[in-house]
């Protein structure tokens, strides 16, 4: 029996967004939005701005942006491919909003991420604790994946 797979992704400027499809297309995958309640401007996102909305997330430790949808039947999904753009060397915190808004015992999040400058670093020991009964699985920067690259990954996550 093959697992069912959900590719879940935020994406504040689009590059995640066309990196998620790519990868449940290649993934054969179900694709969700994490959607912000209040979606960010270009002034929210402005990193060098140390009042932007942004800014002041990242450097919360408790901030939790509030999310406008959820995955419904994540119980039907045991792979959940969750992809965010790096902001601060890490996930924003509205990843882990979303992460602590479902319950995902017993599945596998493989984390993917777009970035213009950093890897993943520690980003998966900073997740995990918002979702302690998954099993986090591999972890990947798509910048410029092609199809064909991303179907080899999935597979290789398979063993």
């Amino acid at each position: 029996m093959s697992k069912k797979s959900l590719v879940a992704y935020f994406s504040a400027s689009g590059v995640t967004k066309r990196a998620a499809s790519l990868l449940a297309k290649a993934a054969n995958a179900d694709l969700f939005e994490i959607q912000p309640k209040e979606p960010y401007t270009r002034a929210d996102l402005d990193w060098t701005n140390k009042r932007s909305r942004s800014s002041l997330e990242m450097t919360g430790f408790a901030s939790r942006p509030e999310i406008k949808n959820r995955v419904e039947n994540l119980s039907d999904y045991d792979v959940v491919f969750l992809g965010f753009p790096i902001w601060w060397y890490t996930a924003p915190t509205i990843i882990k909003t979303f992460l602590e808004a479902h319950d995902f015992s017993g599945k596998e999040i493989v984390l993917f991420a777009t970035s213009g400058g950093s890897g993943l670093g520690r980003t998966e020991s900073a997740l995990a604790p918002c979702a302690p009964n998954a099993v986090f699985k591999g972890g990947k920067l798509l910048n410029g994946a092609s199809e064909a690259s991303l179907k080899s990954w999935v597979e290789s996550l398979k063993g």
